[in-house]
């Protein structure tokens, strides 16, 4: 069951509720028109944006990207070294953009609930995991760079 317990799943799940709650429970309730659709796709793209150069740095440093693993290296060069968590993070952005693209206003809650869950889910986690493995070099880079920006 582990391997349906990764951050993609609960995006979709989140994005799967926006769509339904705009498509189904607007409420007549916008966020009225074409600077919602412009900001909401600037914010997928730079979730994508976030998600890929950090997927690029991970490869070319010959280490997991899978969650529940723990790394074989800690990286902290390229996206890394502005957030300790740019695939999350770019999560996040992907959903706030998707629910300004879908109108679905009562759906904003959501962003705050998804952040909460990555973090106690998989962030923590992986922290303390990073922690124990890489030591004095995870606590250098933890002083370094922040959580998320």
């Amino acid at each position: 069951m582990k391997w349906i317990d990764i951050p993609p799943v609960w995006l979709f799940g989140a994005v799967v509720l926006a769509w339904l709650q705009a498509d189904r429970f607007a409420y007549g309730l916008s966020f009225g028109g074409a600077w919602a659709d412009f900001l909401g796709g600037i914010l997928v793209g730079g979730g994508v944006l976030l998600m890929l150069l950090a997927v690029y740095e991970m490869r070319n440093q010959k280490t997991t990207v899978v969650p529940h693993q723990t790394p074989s290296r800690l990286v902290q060069t390229g996206i890394f070294s502005r957030s300790r968590n740019p695939i999350y993070l770019g999560d996040v952005l992907i959903l706030a953009g998707l629910i300004l693209r879908f109108d679905a206003v009562l759906s904003l809650p959501l962003v705050p609930v998804l952040l909460w869950l990555l973090e106690r889910r998989f962030v923590i986690p992986e922290e303390n995991r990073m922690r124990k493995t890489f030591r004095l070099e995870w606590a250098r880079y933890e002083q370094k760079v922040r959580r998320w920006v």
